[in-house]
């Protein structure tokens, strides 16, 4: 068998716009209209179940998800909350109020003096010229996000304990990937190495709702207090760390890698990374962001970033009320800013040998990650020259590795494909570039931010698993709200999926995910085909191993199934161990060799710096 171990795509779970990721649900919500009738179906009914919905309500079910108006119980998108501030005076000059006693401040600011306290309340005088904030309502410019699907609620699948949005959604995420599986986590970690599993999920910005960072920021300014969660769960690598803790109890490596809205494929890059490397086995990588707060998006409708109802409705010659809210993501058309979107992804790799001994289904395969710098910058958002580096380098290890016709004829791009108007010109203008330097006539790309915002650091995981559901389905979802691509983009060499686009299957035998994050972080990645990979695997594995695999996944596709089909019924809790099987010093037995903990394993000391030894 060769040194370096292929990193195949044996698990996916998590939740988006579209719904759920495990058998290809969410895929399938975006593409429905192009699935046969019973497959339709089939996915109607993992929808309403998903949403608390029945199967027979079927416009509340497609209205209820993808890219929509924000509801009032997310937020007033109307009537937003805010402090207006203004300078009072009395009609002559100071001016006295009646404050309850415990709300007086301690000490009492520059101007304010107490003037009598009976009972509760406490009579002030205050200065003239003071500047006072109340509270009050302003409209807010952006109308829509990309949610989660109307009626789901991570929380209520195991107990949450004011865990940020985010979290709640990464512990249903890697949940979900382990049921996707068919595999029993037990049963894998008896066969690696206590500390031969990563774990890489992060959020790109941190848990920024009012249970995470943004409760700590806020809480004084609101009246409220700083509880002794906030601060600790709104850490970025924080995911990671609760899929550790709560759902594998693992002792391998863990972390997240923070790239903008590259962050998964920078944590994609590790996993891979870890096993080629012999170190890991099994790697969980993935990304979760739950952005859709107003104090986030307020961030980004400063920069210009977010597409404004106003705006969209200028493009489209319409009045703000005509305009149509579930279609403001218009990647490489007429468009003025991106949505927001939510999402939480997790995949599971694992090294083709291991996969190979426990009949792991495969997805496909995840061999190669690029990730480049744009060197000096004039804006740090803005866009620059390394994206040409990230995405030239996979086309020519995707020449190396399937050839120059597979290359030129049987590939697909994920583009970053983002709806702001910087975006789809130097996109378009990289990948037209590249095309033409490796004589690619027609590069199909598609762009599925149209159906789910931008998810920031989980965004290319949603590009990944609609990449899969392209493999497990035969169509490559269209960019269905560009109705044109737009003039300013270049298209000489691509050919953007406008429409959705039914394929074979084992006619792609790759994928490229492009992302293009905020302070020039690229990074492009090559996923190989589940039929180019089973080849892979096939050649190194030899044909009786092949053969013993076959027969033992089948037993594994039929478990993967039978979740799929419980869940399209009736939600499982997600996996939750709190308090479960906790490692004390007395459960701990060290050597010189090697630590061994009680009810996890041992770890064996192997050096790596024996070659720096004089």
């Amino acid at each position: 068998m060769c040194a370096m171990a292929l990193p195949v795509i044996v698990g996916m779970g998590g939740i988006n716009a579209a719904g759920r990721t495990s058998g290809f649900q969410a895929y399938q919500s975006m593409v429905r209209s192009a699935l046969s009738e019973a497959q339709r179906e089939k996915n109607i009914q993992a929808m309403a179940t998903l949403m608390g919905l029945d199967p027979s309500q079927r416009e509340q079910i497609e209205l209820g998800c993808m890219i929509r108006a924000i509801p009032k119980s997310v937020f007033d998108a109307d009537a937003i909350d805010w402090n207006a501030a203004f300078e009072a005076a009395g009609s002559d000059g100071d001016f006295e109020l009646s404050i309850r006693t415990k709300r007086v401040p301690d000490p009492l600011p520059a101007g304010w003096q107490v003037i009598a306290t009976q009972g509760d309340r406490t009579r002030v005088r205050i200065a003239a010229g003071q500047e006072l904030l109340v509270p009050a309502k302003r409209d807010f410019p952006v109308k829509t996000a990309g949610m989660l699907p109307e009626g789901f609620d991570p929380a209520s699948l195991y107990p949450s304990r004011n865990h940020p949005r985010g979290l709640q959604m990464s512990l249903f995420a890697a949940s979900d990937a382990l049921g996707d599986s068919g595999l029993e986590w037990s049963a894998l970690q008896k066969l690696v190495g206590a500390n031969q599993v990563s774990v890489y999920v992060g959020s790109a910005m941190g848990q920024l709702d009012y249970e995470g960072g943004g409760g700590m920021l806020s809480a004084r300014a609101r009246g409220a207090r700083v509880t002794s969660k906030h601060c600790p769960l709104s850490l970025a690598e924080m995911p990671a760390d609760f899929i550790n803790a709560y759902v594998l109890g693992h002792l391998g490596r863990t972390g997240a890698a923070l790239g903008a809205c590259a962050s998964f494929l920078y944590n994609l890059r590790m996993g891979i990374d870890d096993i080629q490397t012999g170190r890991s086995h099994i790697a969980f990588v993935g990304g979760a962001d739950a952005p859709v707060v107003p104090e986030v998006m307020d961030g980004y409708v400063s920069m210009g970033a977010l597409a404004t109802a106003d705006g969209m409705a200028a493009i489209d010659g319409v009045s703000r009320d005509q305009l149509d809210m579930r279609s403001m993501c218009r990647p490489f058309g007429e468009n003025c800013g991106f949505t927001i979107g939510e999402s939480a992804q997790v995949f599971i790799l694992m090294s083709d040998e291991l996969a190979l001994k426990v009949g792991a289904k495969i997805y496909g395969s995840a061999p190669l990650v690029e990730v480049c710098a744009d060197g000096f910058k004039k804006s740090i958002s803005g866009p620059g020259a390394g994206n040409y580096v990230t995405v030239a380098k996979i086309a020519a290890e995707a020449r190396a590795l399937l050839g120059d016709a597979a290359l030129k004829q049987r590939g697909l791009v994920q583009a970053h494909g983002t709806s702001t108007p910087q975006n789809r010109v130097t996109e378009g203008l990289i990948l037209s570039r590249v095309a033409n330097a490796f004589g690619i006539e027609h590069w199909p790309v598609a762009a599925i931010k149209s159906y789910l915002g931008h998810s920031l650091g989980a965004a290319s995981a949603d590009q990944l698993a609609a990449t899969l559901g392209v493999w497990g389905h035969g169509v490559i979802p269209g960019i269905i709200h560009t109705k044109s691509v737009a003039q300013d983009v270049v298209q000489d060499g691509l050919d953007f999926v406008l429409k959705h686009r039914e394929v074979q299957g084992d006619s792609i035998d790759y994928g490229i995910l492009n992302s293009k994050g905020f302070g020039g972080n690229n990074a492009s990645a090559l996923v190989l085909s589940p039929e180019r990979t089973r080849a892979i695997m096939a050649k190194r594995a030899g044909s009786d191993a092949w053969a013993g695999y076959q027969a033992r996944n089948e037993a594994v596709a039929a478990k993967s199934q039978s979740y799929d089909a419980e869940m399209s019924q009736a939600l499982k809790p997600t996996r939750y161990l709190f308090d479960h099987n906790v490692a004390t010093d007395a459960d701990v037995a060290l050597t010189d060799a090697s630590v061994s903990i009680e009810g996890v394993g041992e770890v064996r000391f192997q050096s790596t710096l024996g070659a720096y030894a004089l």
